[in-house]
Order: structure tokens, then C-alpha cells, then sequence
């Protein structure tokens, strides 16, 4: 079956690849790929939710995951100027 070891890893990598394209949106202004280009609005509010939302997940802090999470949210909806 699953061992825990293999999910542990498993969500290792997701964190970590969360991690670079929050950075990739926050730093350049852009979303990578295609798909993500054309759902996120304002890429550095997305960008910077992404990571607060890894950050937090590492620190054990729920507020911050709660205020990670909104400004993803904030990031797909908001309208550019």
C-alpha cells in the first residue's frame, strides 16, 4: 500500500513547487504556463499568497494560512488597472 514516507515526499514536492511558481508570479509580474495566464489577474497578490500559504504550513501559523489563502483569492478575482 501507501506508505506515510511516500505521501510525506509527495507533499513535500507540492509544497516546493507551490513555492517557485508564488515566487516565479511575484518576482516577474507573470504567471507561468498558459492555463495559470489566463485565471490569475494580479499574479504578484497570487504570487505572494502562494508563498505565505507554504510559510505557514511550515510555522504552523493559521493566520497566516488564512491571509495566504484570501490573497489567492484576491489574485483571481481582482481586475487589473
Amino acid at each position: 500500500m501507501f506508505s506515510f514516507g511516500v505521501l510525506a515526499l509527495l507533499l513535500l514536492a507540492l509544497a516546493l513547487a507551490w513555492v517557485v511558481v508564488g515566487v516565479h508570479a511575484l518576482l516577474l509580474g507573470r504567471m507561468p504556463g498558459e492555463w495559470l495566464s489566463r485565471r490569475v489577474r494580479q499574479p504578484r497578490l497570487w504570487g505572494a499568497g502562494a508563498v505565505l500559504m507554504v510559510v505557514s504550513g511550515y510555522t504552523g501559523s493559521p493566520s497566516l494560512l488564512a491571509v495566504g489563502v484570501g490573497l489567492v483569492a484576491l489574485g483571481h478575482v481582482m481586475k487589473s488597472r
